[in-house]
């Protein structure tokens, strides 16, 4: 498995990771989410961002460090919704219920940890 940020979100939304079309769109989205985990307390004490498939999740959460798994799943749901969101009403407020979780649960982790 990869440790890429930018092809791990690709591979979850279905991109190739050599497909680079995409790249700016999923690069842009994937650095709000991190504006976003930033402004609730998750992540490193700096704002973090991407430029390219070269950053690493352990540049984000740390070598070894498996606290903030989630991350993952949470940047994903909300590239997906940025990115390609669901037409489904059911699938899209499931993904919303999913985010608001995971965002609830990485603050409390994130305090846990401080």
């Amino acid at each position: 498995m990869t440790d890429s940020i930018l092809d791990t979100i690709k591979k979850m939304l279905g991109v190739d990771s050599s497909y680079d079309a995409f790249d700016i769109d999923i690069i842009t989205h994937i650095n709000s989410v991190f504006m976003n985990l930033f402004q609730i307390g998750v992540g490193p004490i700096t704002p973090f961002s991407i430029k390219d498939n070269k950053a690493k999740w352990s540049d984000f959460i740390g070598k070894d460090n498996n606290k903030y798994e989630a991350i993952k799943s949470y940047i994903y749901f909300k590239v997906r919704l940025a990115f390609d969101p669901p037409t489904s009403s059911f699938v899209l407020d499931s993904i919303k219920q999913q985010i608001a979780e995971l965002e609830w649960r990485l603050n409390m982790q994130s305090e846990e940890f401080k």
